[in-house]
């Protein structure tokens, strides 16, 4: 794939009601879980993995890799898009474009 971004299958919402939104998608949709840990659980829908993080709620994020986050991020930014949030030991950072969708813009690992 050509271009500086690349799309992963991965979709991430955030939740002050962590415990219940576990419980209903692994529960009551029946997604199994591919991920886990003390603040995000994984689940696997088929099209999509859904990731679960607790934490302060926030719109659907979908994720970007990009080789260079904090290039890419003042590239959008410059392009007027708005920082939500950044982590630069992870690095990551969440990116809101200007339409409204929000991106988690992750390092993409070394091809080898």
């Amino acid at each position: 794939m050509t271009g500086t971004f690349r799309s992963t299958r991965d979709f991430i919402i955030r939740t002050d009601a962590w415990e219940a939104a576990t419980a209903f998608y692994g529960s009551i949709l029946g997604f199994p879980v591919v991920h886990e840990s003390e603040t995000i659980i994984g689940f696997e829908t088929g099209a999509f993995r859904l990731y679960v993080e607790k934490g302060d709620a926030h719109g659907p994020v979908f994720e970007l890799l990009v080789q260079d986050v904090q290039a890419a991020k003042l590239k959008l930014l410059a392009a007027g898009c708005k920082l939500q949030e950044e982590n630069p030991s992870v690095p990551r950072c969440y990116i809101q474009d200007p339409y409204g969708v929000a991106f988690n813009i992750g390092q993409a690992r070394s091809e080898k």
